[in-house]
């Protein structure tokens, strides 16, 4: 029990240290200021395009409005998916890979602590300052979307969750590569199997369009695929499906979403993914030579 208690403790401390060093980061400090700067930049655009149609239309009807809130509002979202992404893998790619080339790493196993606890508690305290950063984003959007025409989005938690994990997916994708790899290596890969996945996905969406049944179901497969590489893209359809009006859900068409969604079986697949890549982290830095 008591041992049990201390491993704990270690990997809570590993995670505290891991926050305070990211958060003196100027990768971070600059996302920061970026994503700061595009909630005023989109809360400016979208009070004066609202203005500018209830100036043009009196008598604008309420449905309308929720149709171009909730198309602003998932564009901003889209941005935000992307920030996030960018933001999880820039500060976490050298997390053990710097530290293993810089010999700062030993400094951490001298001490009485398991390699497992260091790879968990640097997880976890990336997946902290994720998930302020996703509800400051995610969350600012959606209030000011709300406070100036009184619009939400169908399903906010259940988009916000699938961000979140899309966010998680990709840090421990990242946090695996660095057991290995070098951090520039590291970087390539991450991106490299992102950059995949995201083509793959709006070859699909695309696809789905297809008059030819045949080359339809062939992109529809190119997704498939690549979703199982890595199913960032799935998860971010299955985000703005959650988040994409009743309207446009019947249409069947966005620019933001296919027309098909990833069902909840992708969803548990890349919360096993997730974690597969997590505990092989911890097995590979575990029997690494350092």
């Amino acid at each position: 029990m008591r041992g049990t208690f201390y491993k704990i403790m270690s990997t809570f401390i590993i995670a505290r240290l891991t926050f305070r060093e990211a958060a003196r980061r100027k990768i971070l400090l600059a996302a920061l200021l970026l994503g700061i700067l595009f909630l005023i930049v989109f809360g400016v655009g979208y009070h004066l395009i609202l203005g500018e149609l209830e100036k043009q239309m009196k008598f604008m009807p309420a449905i309308q409005i929720n149709e171009i809130s909730n198309f602003l509002l998932m564009a901003a979202m889209y941005v935000v998916n992307f920030l996030t992404v960018m933001m999880t893998v820039l500060t976490s790619v050298d997390t053990l890979s710097g530290e293993i080339s810089s010999g700062t790493i030993q400094t951490i196993i001298a001490k009485p602590i398991r390699r497992g606890q260091v790879v968990l508690g640097k997880w976890l305290g990336f997946a902290v300052m994720i998930t302020l950063y996703i509800l400051l984003m995610a969350g600012g959007v959606t209030a000011l979307v709300y406070v100036r025409s009184g619009y939400l989005p169908p399903n906010p938690l259940q988009t916000l969750g699938l961000l979140m994990l899309n966010a998680f997916l990709l840090l421990s994708v990242s946090i695996l590569g660095g057991t290995r790899l070098s951090t520039l290596a590291n970087g390539v890969l991450v991106f490299g199997l992102f950059g995949v996945a995201f083509i793959g996905g709006w070859i699909e969406q695309i696809g789905s369009f297809l008059p030819d049944a045949a080359t339809s179901q062939a992109a529809t497969n190119v997704g498939i695929v690549t979703s199982l590489i890595l199913p960032s893209e799935a998860l971010w359809k299955r985000a703005a499906h959650e988040m994409q009006s009743p309207l446009v859900n019947a249409m069947g068409f966005s620019p933001f979403a296919a027309s098909t969604y990833p069902s909840n079986v992708m969803i548990l697949y890349a919360v096993l993914f997730t974690a597969a890549c997590l505990l092989l982290a911890v097995r590979l830095f575990s029997r690494r030579d350092l």
